[in-house]
């Protein structure tokens, strides 16, 4: 069902993982997608993958919608700027912006203490996270609220109630709050221009990273559960994506406002199958078994 269309997205951080799920489920449904990121066809980023913004932006095209692809990095502020002037000229207009910019595991020392870790890695992961979505609401928002009615979600790692455990990291910690906080404020400010703010968490996501670290590929990622028996639980990029479409889609979705949810729970509320048909809850399953001790499988809560 296209449902968007005729709405413009902007999907930072939309490479990989969920933030290119994110995207060709939004051109799915019928939406002008702008996936940013910093790895093109000729330049990786730091994070050394393949997977570049060119083939998000073709994938969005192929699933249905219109898909542009613009190098950026998100800590540049004349690169955000000049993003939002194009989407400016191009439609006069912005509908969704998803806040999923990080690209920080790979500075990930899990283990030590703060004081132990290498401060330059501190820094640049909170950069990453924190200055970023902050430089790209900064630019994209007064596009956003020309038109009542906007909505920007910010990705995350985690839910509010399940980040009051402590992450084992305090600086992944922090980054992973972050847009929590971020979301929560974002939905005081945007009130009076009919915006909703919401802030979104994949479970255990079977991104292309995740999927190399086992040795599976989506077809066999199952296979991975001899490794790691919680692996079961875990969700495929789309699911978050249809999550995200659902959520878009809602004419009410402002009752969402300010709060922290997972793909998991939108999908309990609007009905949303993953690719497979089932419906992972993977914060549920990890509340509920994993640390609450309950007799339970990752087959239970999907």
């Amino acid at each position: 069902m296209r449902t968007l269309e005729g709405k413009v997205a902007l999907v930072a951080g939309a490479t990989r993982g969920a933030g290119r799920a994110m995207a060709v489920e939004l051109g799915r449904a019928g939406a002008v997608v702008y996936a940013t990121g910093r790895t093109t066809r000729e330049r990786r980023s730091e994070v050394g993958r393949p997977e570049t913004i060119e083939e998000t932006a073709e994938l969005v095209t192929a699933a249905g919608g219109t898909g542009i692809a613009v190098p950026t990095d998100h800590l540049e502020t004349a690169q955000v700027k000049a993003l939002v002037e194009r989407v400016d000229r191009d439609h006069g207009r912005l509908d969704i912006l998803v806040n999923d910019v990080w690209g920080g595991d790979h500075l990930l020392e899990f283990g030590k203490k703060v004081w132990e870790l290498d401060i330059e890695r501190v820094l640049r992961m909170l950069r990453l996270s924190i200055d970023a979505h902050a430089i790209t609401s900064h630019y994209a928002l007064p596009l956003l609220i020309r038109r009542p009615g906007g909505l920007v979600v910010e990705i995350t790692d985690g839910t509010e109630e399940f980040n009051r455990r402590y992450r084992e990291h305090l600086v992944f910690d922090v980054a992973k709050s972050g847009p929590i906080r971020m979301a929560f404020g974002l939905a005081q400010e945007l009130k009076e221009y009919g915006g909703t703010a919401v802030c979104l968490s994949p479970g255990f996501l079977r991104s292309e990273e995740m999927l190399d670290h086992f040795g599976v590929t989506e077809e066999t990622w199952r296979d991975a559960t001899a490794k790691d028996p919680h692996f079961a639980i875990a969700e495929s990029p789309a699911f978050i994506g249809r999550a995200l479409v659902a959520l878009a889609s809602d004419p009410d979705r402002g009752r969402w406002t300010g709060r922290s949810v997972s793909s998991g729970e939108l999908a309990r509320h609007y009905g949303v199958t993953d690719a497979d048909g089932s419906r992972p809850d993977a914060f549920r399953y990890f509340e509920e078994v994993f640390y609450g001790g309950k007799d339970g499988a990752p087959d239970d809560y999907r």
